[in-house]
């Protein structure tokens, strides 16, 4: 029969097309019990750093090479969704997507507007929530979507502070995933703990199943931040075993340090446990901390060189970063970003031919791309870099723009004086002497990369290619749950 043969034709193509077109859709971390699986079903461990972007923005494009530089395999990025702070744009979220895939780095995004909110005892300035937070990530959905492998999103940080009810943190949170999930956002989730992060009442060690179960997708983690609340092994260990134990859910230590506002911090207990147990952690923070957190800078006024006691023990002392961290399976075997202090060859180029400039990003083609004056533009929905300017670490190695950029700049205009670093007092969220955040810190910008599909030099009929992508999507689906 003509319609059979047909029909059974169309299925043999589409299937073999299967096998070439991407499982684009519903690809990306997922939750198995404690672990976080990559998109290769392989485990993921985050052994990280946190940057806080949004206060920072001109730091974010040198930072986040400087932090995978480290050895890090994760990076959490401090956002605003405008309500407390300067709202910050989907442009900016892409540029530091690509900046942390072409560094080979996971990128954990939040929204801090959140912090301590309906803390009774007056102590958050934010006016920020979880619904709107959540409405935040349905906002960007459509930059979020494509990136499911690379990202993670952590819904709000430290959502509520002390004497908040239990229900409140459970029922809003359940609240926000369902907004994200109706949005079709796939990627997992994180959620922060109650209690400015540091879950001192047990409400998220008591209540994190009742959170996850919501989630339609089944892929949401939890994450706890422990500062001094945490000041010996017994306490870490227990919390770390009973989350563990109660909820068989992936846990991070989403921030930690070894002191906060005075008081000792176990860090070595956080991170020998975390090791032993299959944890992750993320220490605060690069740089930029104000007066009441100074000690958590994790590096010396943006200099990478110039590590502070406390990197120095996060990246380079036992079960710290160098040691125990391992890159994501989804970046394959190959090799990180050639440093800043490596120059590229352009001796192998066709002539007229330009090689890619920094980290993988290409070359503007229009100069005047360049808005703001930082070497950096945009062009085609992709970052792109000035030659010639501050941003254009090989300048000379394409040949073809050499003296067509009007607007190249001296290496100092990236420079931030020491007084930008400083987070003024208004700005640092502070919290009983029980548990308090330590995000007062703050931190930088934007930068991105692109890929361009060539011919596949295979013909298919438009309706071939349609089929082949959209059976593609169902294979993407059905391997994912």
């Amino acid at each position: 029969m003509r319609t059979s043969t047909t029909y059974k034709t169309m299925i043999k193509t589409f299937a073999a097309g299967a096998l070439l077109a991407p499982s684009f859709a519903f690809a990306g971390f997922s939750v198995s019990g404690t672990q976080l699986l990559d998109d290769n079903g392989q485990p993921f461990l985050m052994r990280g750093i946190n940057h806080a972007h949004t206060w920072f923005t001109q730091q974010t494009n040198t930072a986040i090479p400087n932090i995978a530089a480290t050895g890090a395999n994760t990076i959490r990025v401090v956002l605003s969704n405008g309500q407390t702070w300067t709202r910050n744009s989907a442009s900016e979220i892409s540029n530091i997507i690509n900046l942390c895939k072409a560094n080979q780095v996971i990128c954990v995004l939040e929204v801090h507007d959140s912090t301590g909110v309906g803390d009774t005892g007056g102590h958050s300035s934010n006016t920020g929530s979880i619904a709107g937070a959540a409405q935040y990530w349905v906002d960007m959905a459509n930059t979020l979507k494509g990136h499911e492998d690379f990202i993670i999103i952590n819904i709000a940080n430290e959502p509520t502070g002390n004497g908040v009810p239990a229900s409140e943190w459970v029922g809003q949170h359940q609240a926000a995933i369902r907004a994200i999930r109706g949005a079709g956002l796939t990627h997992t989730l994180m959620v922060d703990a109650a209690n400015w992060g540091q879950d001192w009442e047990q409400i998220m060690l008591n209540r994190a199943s009742d959170v996850a179960s919501a989630d339609t997708q089944s892929n949401t983690m939890f994450s706890v931040h422990m500062y001094q609340v945490y000041q010996d092994y017994a306490t870490v260990r227990n919390y770390m075993t009973t989350f563990q134990s109660r909820h068989n859910l992936p846990l991070v230590v989403g921030e930690f340090g070894d002191n906060h506002q005075g008081e000792t911090v176990d860090a070595n207990s956080i991170m020998a446990l975390a090791e032993e147990l299959g944890v992750g952690y993320l220490g605060w923070s690069w740089s930029g901390n104000g007066d009441c957190c100074r000690e958590l800078d994790i590096v010396n006024n943006w200099n990478p060189n110039s590590l502070s006691p406390w990197g120095e023990r996060l990246i380079n002392g036992a079960d710290g970063i160098k040691e125990t961290a391992v890159k994501a399976s989804v970046f394959g075997d190959a090799p990180p970003p050639a440093s800043s202090s490596s120059a590229a060859s352009s001796s192998s180029l066709a002539p007229g031919q330009c090689p890619i400039a920094r980290d993988g990003y290409p070359y503007c083609e229009v100069f005047g791309s360049d808005e703001d004056g930082d070497g950096w533009g945009w062009e085609n929905e992709d970052s792109c870099v000035v030659p010639y300017s501050a941003a254009d670490i090989t300048p000379g190695a394409c040949p073809a723009l050499e003296g067509s950029s009007s607007s190249a700049q001296s290496s100092s205009s990236l420079a931030v004086s020491s007084s930008s670093e400083v987070v003024s007092s208004s700005q640092a969220v502070s919290s009983s002497s029980v548990a308090v955040s330590s995000s007062s810190a703050q931190t930088s910008s934007n930068t991105q990369s692109s890929s361009s599909a060539g011919n596949s030099g295979v013909a298919l009929g438009s309706f071939g290619y349609w089929g082949l992508l959209l059976l593609g999507a169902l294979v993407g689906l059905s391997r994912r749950r």
